[in-house]
């Protein structure tokens, strides 16, 4: 499973959206998260990432394993998993999970 981790959260750059052959990468209201059963872990969006944000989970630094739950989270519905079914541009962000609202805004640079 590709999943997208911290340095996605207010940057938003959505390229990876445009790579992806399968639209399993869904924009939420602070950052992009991968589609836990729709990914088909070809690896386009993660060789495309400006900001070095997407790793398959296996290959996730310990600081941020949370990511692989939180990219589930973002599309957990009352009855399991939610599949929206491909990922349009125009569609409402998703909602982020509590702990990505949550965390803090990067400092501006400089």
């Amino acid at each position: 499973m590709l999943v997208i981790g911290a340095a996605c959260i207010d940057i938003k750059d959505g390229i990876c959206t445009t790579s992806c052959p399968v639209d399993c990468i869904y924009e939420g209201e602070r950052m992009f998260y991968i589609h836990p059963d729709e990914c088909i872990e070809c690896g386009m969006c993660e060789s495309i990432c400006p900001v070095d944000a997407i790793r398959y989970a296996d290959e996730l630094p310990a600081d941020l394993q949370i990511f692989e739950a939180l990219n589930r989270e973002a599309f957990a519905g009352s009855e399991g998993t939610e599949s929206p079914g491909g990922w349009r541009r125009g569609m409402d962000p998703r909602p982020d999970p509590e702990a990505i609202r949550d965390w803090p805004k990067a400092s501006a640079p400089g």
